[in-house]
């Protein structure tokens, strides 16, 4: 999983064409805990997408300006466009990532605009 530095490597990641999957999360969040342990089999069963994980500490204002208020969550862009999300303040599961991100494979979702 990719854990950008700055906010400018983040932002070099929205515009990129492939499926990006932007992983918000906190260390001091229990359900991100409860996440973190799969996701590298997450990723291995998802190879069309790239992983990048977002610090809700870190990056609080692109959470609040992409409407990210419950975590772990998941926004999904490709060519900067959302093409989907999970985004609520319930735990979740790998089998319940995985078929959220099986389900993008399917159709293009919401695609709105995102920037940084």
């Amino acid at each position: 999983m990719i854990e950008p530095k700055t906010l400018e490597e983040l932002a070099s990641y929205v515009e990129k064409p492939d499926k990006q999957v932007f992983f918000f999360k906190a260390d001091w969040c229990p359900d991100c805990q409860f996440i973190y342990p799969v996701m590298p089999e997450i990723e291995a069963e998802n190879p069309e997408f790239t992983f990048i994980s977002v610090d809700c500490d870190t990056y609080m204002i692109i959470a609040q300006k992409w409407d990210v208020f419950g975590i772990p969550s998941f926004v999904v862009l490709e060519n900067g466009r959302e093409i989907g999300r999970l985004v609520n303040k319930r735990r979740k599961t790998k089998d319940e990532i995985n078929q959220f991100l099986a389900g993008l494979n399917k159709d293009e979702g919401k695609n709105n605009d995102f920037c940084i």
